[in-house]
């Protein structure tokens, strides 16, 4: 399935980096935006609206982890996957990322075959997201057109990778999904994550919509409850 309209900000401050990024994502259909700082990613990034954002961690001056930060305080950025860049064994920048909203990381080096794989599971979305769907969990709602969540009567946006898990769970109350479902439904068989990545964020799931909803089925997974 290709996505060639779909735009794609690259933010790194290796040139060489940016150049095999550029070239592989745009020789297969994408537009593709670049900087090379964390100021000039912000700046572009609230004018463009990218469908992806490819962050390097590790930059001078404002790093990728408060770059991210600053990139999810901004309401329009609220659907834009971002992605870090990241060298193997780098486990605190992967926490730290997914702490501060980063749905996903990518490892680096990396095949110019396993980016644009990487590249097409981050934007693959499910049909079913697409149709108007509603889910009433007492004075907890799911509107799954709009990507948002009510609760007592407040309105309030998730994430993308954080809305598609609790979207996932409540889709069937009290279900047990094993951690392996949930890794392949909303991470995709061609990504590679840790189980680390899911607890994070269940996390910061219940930090938003409180303890009561998700529960943990120890050595299993989760399930859903109202």
């Amino acid at each position: 399935m290709s996505f060639p309209k779909q735009l794609i900000h690259i933010v790194d401050d290796d040139y060489d980096t940016l150049d095999f990024l550029s070239y592989n994502l745009q020789k297969d259909g994408y537009i593709v935006h670049t900087s090379s700082t964390g100021n000039e990613a912000i700046e572009l990034a609230n004018s463009i609206i990218p469908d992806l954002i490819i962050l390097d961690v590790m930059m001078p001056g404002m790093d990728g982890i408060e770059t991210c930060r600053k990139l999810r305080s901004i309401p329009g950025l609220n659907h834009t996957i971002i992605a870090f860049l990241t060298a193997r064994g780098e486990d605190y920048s992967l926490v730290a990322g997914l702490d501060v909203g980063a749905d996903d990381y990518i490892l680096k080096p990396i095949k110019p075959h396993v980016l644009l794989s990487r590249v097409k599971a981050l934007l693959r979305r499910n049909k079913d997201n697409q149709q108007e769907d509603i889910q009433l969990f007492g004075s907890l709602s799911i509107d799954r057109e709009r990507y948002l969540v009510i609760k007592n009567e407040k309105e309030f946006s998730l994430p993308r990778k954080e809305f598609e898990l609790l979207s996932y769970l409540s889709s069937k109350p009290g279900k047990v999904f094993t951690r392996d479902e949930i890794l392949k439904i909303i991470w995709g068989e061609e990504v590679i994550v840790g189980e680390r990545t899911i607890d994070v964020h269940i996390r910061k799931l219940r930090e938003k919509i409180g303890n009561e909803y998700i529960k943990t089925i120890k050595g299993i997974g989760y399930k859903f409850e109202f």
